[in-house]
């Protein structure tokens, strides 16, 4: 059954004038007929009777809006209240995190429940290898992540941050003891990229493909997590880039991290789901952007 057909019966019901229908459901008084026609046909009856001077229910119309009014009214009411949670901000959100909670996450989320009491966070880790799959399964509301994202069902926010790379290397590797390598060093030092669903723009910004000045970085294969990357980094398979945070995170005696000059900074950011932005997604946002 056509929603927009049931809608308009119920109105030219209250009313019992086609043309002020009309006025309520923002349509012309042609398309409200041709709508309560099709309706009928549906039925196959008639449910008003239209004269020249008055429009009335027939008894079957009658009939037909008891049965009706109070599936409709539910649908209203139903409507009404995801709309008031819609612009409410309370409950629980999912926050989603890229594996490392950094200040980033942890002042936000602290400054969001100061600001919005009655809505809690749950912070959801999610693996580097799939930064996308639990936000569109709905497993999380909003999530942390690399920028930039072009996916076109999601939302990105502004840039949190801007920090410097570096490249985590095992101790026994001749470049370890370096003070700081430049991005074009990076073309002798195999790079360990992510494995999983991301897609290969998205990974690119883990594990670049090529330096600034066009040489190719060889590429050391693949891991799933952070700390899987690094056991391969500490038995010297590899070598894996790192934003400074995560890197002062994931310190460990068995890897060297050395600052690298050249490549473009490390952002952090928001994403969402278009289709599913609601006011607490909002307002998250909106205190992530006043630090």
């Amino acid at each position: 059954m056509d929603q927009r057909e049931l809608q308009c019966f119920m109105i030219v019901s209250e009313e019992m004038h086609f043309a002020r229908a009309a006025e309520r459901l923002y349509l012309s008084p042609g398309r409200v007929s041709q709508l309560i026609k099709a309706l009928e046909t549906r039925v196959g009856a008639p449910l008003f009777e239209r004269t020249s001077r008055r429009v009335a229910l027939t008894p079957l119309g009658e009939r037909f809006l008891a049965d009706l009014r109070p599936a409709y009214q539910g649908m209203q009411d139903a409507l009404s209240r995801a709309r008031n949670a819609a612009r409410s901000v309370d409950g629980v959100l999912r926050v989603g995190f890229l594996g490392t909670p950094t200040e980033v996450v942890t002042e936000t989320v602290t400054r969001f429940e100061g600001r919005h009491p009655s809505c809690a966070v749950e912070l959801i880790e999610i693996p580097l290898s799939d930064p996308f799959g639990k936000l569109r399964a709905g497993l999380v509301d909003i999530s942390f992540t690399l920028l930039p994202v072009t996916e076109p069902d999601l939302a990105a926010g502004e840039p949190l941050n801007s920090v410097p790379l570096k490249v985590a290397l095992s101790p026994a590797h001749p470049m370890a003891g370096r003070p700081s390598l430049d991005a074009e060093d990076l073309a002798e030092i195999p790079l360990i990229g992510l494995s999983g669903p991301a897609p290969r723009r998205w990974r690119r910004l883990t594990a670049p493909e090529h330096t600034p000045a066009g040489r190719p970085i060889p590429s050391a294969g693949t891991a799933s997590t952070s700390q899987e990357g690094l056991t391969q980094v500490a038995l010297n398979r590899g070598a894996m880039l790192f934003c400074t945070p995560t890197a002062a995170y994931h310190g460990r005696s068995d890897v060297k991290f050395v600052p690298v000059t050249g490549l473009p900074p490390s952002s952090l950011g928001l994403i969402w789901c278009k289709a599913t932005t609601t006011a607490a997604i909002r307002a998250f946002h909106t205190v992530a952007l006043t630090r």
